[in-house]
């Protein structure tokens, strides 16, 4: 089944256009990197397939529902782990974590979430207040929230960010056991090493333009 379907999408904010005619297909089982400079236009893409922005242009579904009409469908089905954390600082993980699950309608239990937190590696820090927490301790517990979530449809921009090698292989772990579970991967990335073993098909986004690009141009430091 076709889990992310674009359309000739566009995006422009004034006269100055961020995404041109982006046309892109991902199957269910397939992990799609976005590669391309700062500016070029992925964590747009990555926001309107989210829904949380409306293209200019063109179309889109997800998992055959159309992303401009059935929105609260598609994002019961998805989960968009952004660049920045997005959690309540003021909260400890396991609060933000029965927050964020809640507001999808999921109510996980003290052991559900004790055993993602200790998938992830901070088990330990579960009862400590996030504004107490690193950066990458921040991305973990955004991994623990999809763990929890297992949504069909993952969007990540910028996902090894902040992550060491140990937290690296933890979030490549997760995404292959998603597509292993027929769920479909979009992520926008800088890091084509950290990419390239879970990557099924890349693209370059330059000047609001996508190419999709070979699996061994990923080797290949002369595009980045």
């Amino acid at each position: 089944m076709t889990a992310i379907a674009c359309q000739a999408i566009s995006k422009s904010y004034g006269h100055y256009e961020v995404l041109h005619d982006i046309s892109l297909t991902i199957q269910e089982g397939e992990c799609f990197s976005l590669f391309g400079p700062n500016g070029a236009g992925k964590t747009t893409l990555l926001k309107i397939l989210a829904t949380l922005q409306r293209p200019s242009e063109g179309r889109y579904e997800i998992l055959g529902l159309d992303g401009l009409k059935e929105k609260e469908t598609i994002r019961a089905n998805m989960m968009f782990l952004a660049h920045g954390a997005y959690l309540y600082d003021d909260l400890n993980a396991k609060e933000n974590l029965a927050f964020a699950l809640a507001l999808r309608g999921q109510t996980p239990t003290d052991r559900d979430m004790k055993l993602a937190l200790d998938r992830v590696g901070i088990g330990a820090f579960a009862e400590m207040k996030i504004r107490n927490y690193s950066a990458g301790m921040k991305k973990r517990l955004a991994l623990a929230k999809a763990m929890l979530a297992k949504p069909k449809v993952l969007l990540l921009d910028e996902p090894f960010t902040a992550l060491d090698t140990a937290g690296t292989e933890i979030m490549r772990e997760y995404i292959r056991e998603r597509l292993s579970e027929n769920g479909a991967v979009l992520m926008s990335t800088h890091d084509h090493d950290k990419a390239r073993p879970i990557t099924s098909r890349a693209g370059m986004l330059n000047q609001g333009m996508l190419k999709e690009i070979s699996l061994e141009a990923l080797k290949s430091d002369e595009l980045f």
